[in-house]
This record gives C-alpha cells, structure tokens and sequence, in this order.
C-alpha cells in the first residue's frame, strides 16, 4: 500500500525539519484535509524562518481567511507583495495585490 502524501512529506520533514518545500506542500496537504490541526504552524515556521519563500504569503492568507482571520490574512497579504516585489515576481505579486483587493472588497 503506498504511502499517503501526508505520511511522507512528515517523514521528509523528520529528516529535515528545515526542508522549506516539504513544510509548504504538508501545511497545503493538511490545509485541505477534513482536520486541518497543524496547518498554521507550518505556515507560521516558513513566514518566521523563510520570509522570502513567498509562495508561503499567499496560501497562509487564504488559510487565514478560512479560519476567519481577516486582518492577519491581510497583514500577510500585504507582506507578501513587499516581498514579492523585492523579487522581482511580478506574476505572484499580482496575485497577492489581487488577494487584498478581494478582501477589500468584501467586508
């Protein structure tokens, strides 16, 4: 029987615990599970340890979101466009500008 997703990505992160990609797809994994218990200290480790992995800037703040944490996703939101344009990543800036638009938009 193979492995779930969850089950390797907690192993790969046993033999790493600074494995930045296996951290973001476990806390994306969980997030989407029907017990997403863990999620936000993932998100958390990476926006505290890896400030410039910026794919982590848009699905925490979705994350945030679902939890009804409004004002920390748009914090995040907004991080992550400084961050992004810092990088020059025009395509994930907008999509983190966009992210704040819409919460603008919807109170």
């Amino acid at each position: 029987m193979e492995k779930a997703r969850t089950e390797v990505l907690r192993e790969m992160l046993a033999a790493n615990p600074d494995d930045t990609f296996a951290r973001y797809a476990l806390a994306l994994e969980l997030a989407k599970s029907d017990q997403p218990g863990g999620v936000w200290e993932h998100f958390d480790y990476l926006l505290k340890n890896h400030p410039q992995y910026s794919a982590t800037y848009y699905q925490a703040g979705v994350f945030l979101l679902n939890q009804g944490r409004r004002e920390e996703a748009r914090q995040i939101f907004t991080r992550g466009v400084e961050v992004t344009r810092s990088q020059g990543s025009h395509h994930a800036q907008s999509e983190l500008e966009r992210a704040l638009e819409e919460l603008a938009a919807d109170p």
